[in-house]
C-alpha cells in the first residue's frame, strides 16, 4: 500500500458518520456472552461465524483458543494487533447489558468487549477494501487468557507460533488517553496450610489453619518493599474451615506480587519463601506454596523502535480523541512481547469507568473515535510492512 492509497483510506475512515449500527449490534451480542478466562470458546466461535458471514476469509481458532485473522503473504515480518476476549467475571449465564443516552453498562464492556469489536471491524474493513500487505503478514487476533489466572495464554501462543518474525505488537485494551509502554510483571501463588484441627471445645488449643494463615498474612503486610521500581502485593482470596464449631484443618489463599522491576519481583519471591520456611519451623502445620501464574517484566527492547511505536500510538490518541496521552506501566498481553524484546504498546479505544466492577460502563460517544483510531493504526502498520 503506497502513501496515496493510505491517505485516501484515512479520509474514508475520517468521513465515517457514526459507529456502524451492525457493529453496535455485534458488540451487544458479543458482550453478553459469558467468558471467564478459560471459557472464551463461545465468544470466539460466535465472532468467527460472524466474520465468515461478512466474507472475511482464513479465520481460524488456534490451540490456545485465539481467533486469528491473517492478512498478507503468510511469510516475512509480522505485525500483530490483539484484543482479549475474556473478562474477569465468573458468570456462566449471559452478562447483563443496559444502556441510556450516554453510556453502555455491561461487565467487561470496556475490558475488553469494545476492543475485540474493533479488531473484528478492522478485519471486515480490510476485506471489503481489498487491503493486505504485499510484504509480510498482518495478524489480527481476538485472544484468550489475558485476565486473572489465564496467565496470558493466548499471547504466549502467538509469540511462540511466530517467534523470530514479529516486528511489533499492539494490544487494544484500557481506556483513553492511556498508552501503556512498560510492562508490570507479576507472580501469583496459592498458599495452603493444613493442621490437625478438631472440635472447637474438646480439642481447644489445637493449631487452627485459619489462624496460621492469618498470622502469615499479617507478616506479609508488614514486609519491606524493594526500592527499585514500583512494587505491590495483595491477598485476593481466602478459603478454609468447616464450621463455626470446628478448629479449621485447612485454609488457603491466593497471593500476588507485582513490579515493573524483575529484580524486585525476585526479592519479593525470596521474602515469601523465607516466611513460609519460618512458619514450617514451628512444626505444627504443613505448608504448600504453589506458583499458579507469572507475567514477565520488560525485556531488552530496542529503544528507538520502542520510542517510534509509542509515538505512533500517542499520535493516534491525539488525532482521534484530541487529548494528550498519558504514559504508564501496566500488566497486559504486551508483557509477553516486551519480555521477548519486541516493541509493544497497549492503547485504549474508548472512554469508560468501573473497570473490573459489575458497574463497568463506556461512553457511547467514544466508540466512533476509538474505532477510527484502531483502523488508522492498523492501516499504518500495513503501509509500514510494505515499506520493509
Amino acid at each position: 500500500m503506497n502513501r496515496a492509497n493510505y491517505d485516501e483510506l484515512i479520509q474514508r475512515i475520517r468521513a465515517l458518520p457514526a459507529y456502524p449500527a451492525s457493529l453496535y449490534e455485534g458488540l451487544r451480542r458479543f458482550a453478553v456472552l459469558p467468558a471467564p478466562s478459560g471459557c472464551e470458546k463461545a465468544r470466539c466461535a460466535w465472532a468467527g461465524e460472524a466474520l465468515a458471514a461478512e466474507g472475511v476469509g482464513a479465520v481460524r481458532i488456534d490451540r490456545a483458543g485465539n481467533l486469528i485473522i491473517p492478512f498478507g503473504s503468510g511469510d516475512g515480518p509480522v505485525s500483530v494487533f490483539m484484543a482479549h476476549s475474556d473478562v474477569v467475571f465468573p458468570d456462566t449465564d449471559c452478562l447483563p447489558w443496559r444502556e441510556d443516552e450516554t453510556y453502555i453498562y455491561c461487565p467487561g464492556i470496556g475490558d475488553n468487549d469494545v476492543h475485540a469489536a474493533a479488531i473484528a471491524a478492522a478485519a471486515v474493513f480490510l476485506t471489503r477494501q481489498g487491503i493486505r500487505p504485499e510484504k509480510g503478514t498482518l495478524l489480527l487476533v481476538i485472544n484468550s487468557g489475558e485476565e486473572g489466572l489465564g496467565n496470558l495464554k493466548g499471547a504466549r501462543e502467538i509469540a511462540r507460533a511466530y517467534r523470530g518474525r514479529i516486528r511489533e505488537m499492539v494490544t487494544f485494551d484500557s481506556v483513553i488517553p492511556t498508552v501503556i509502554n512498560r510492562a508490570v510483571g507479576s507472580r501469583r501463588w496459592r498458599i495452603e496450610v493444613s493442621t490437625v484441627g478438631g472440635h472447637s471445645y474438646t480439642a481447644f488449643g489445637n493449631p487452627n489453619a485459619i489462624e496460621k494463615l492469618a498470622a502469615l498474612i499479617e507478616k506479609l503486610y508488614r514486609q519491606a518493599l524493594p526500592s527499585e521500581g514500583v512494587t505491590t502485593y495483595n491477598v485476593g482470596l481466602i478459603e478454609g474451615g468447616t464450621s463455626v464449631n470446628t478448629i479449621a484443618q485447612n485454609a488457603s489463599m491466593l497471593y500476588e506480587c507485582r513490579s515493573d522491576n524483575g529484580a524486585s519481583l525476585d526479592r519479593m519471591t525470596a521474602q515469601l519463601e523465607a516466611l513460609i520456611r519460618e512458619e514450617e519451623r514451628a512444626g505444627d502445620a504443613v505448608w504448600q506454596l504453589s506458583l499458579i501464574g507469572e507475567r514477565p517484566c520488560m525485556g531488552d527492547v530496542d529503544a528507538e523502535a520502542m520510542a517510534d511505536l509509542t509515538a505512533r500510538a500517542a499520535s493516534a490518541v491525539r488525532q482521534w480523541y484530541g487529548e494528550e496521552p498519558s504514559y504508564t506501566a501496566g500488566s497486559t498481553d504486551a508483557n509477553v512481547f516486551l519480555a521477548a524484546g519486541i516493541p509493544s504498546v497497549c492503547v485504549g479505544c474508548c472512554r469508560g469507568e468501573g473497570t473490573h466492577t459489575r458497574e463497568e460502563k463506556v461512553r457511547k460517544d467514544s466508540l466512533l473515535p476509538g474505532l477510527q483510531l484502531a483502523l488508522a493504526m492498523i492501516l499504518d502498520s500495513v503501509r509500514r510492512l510494505d515499506e520493509v
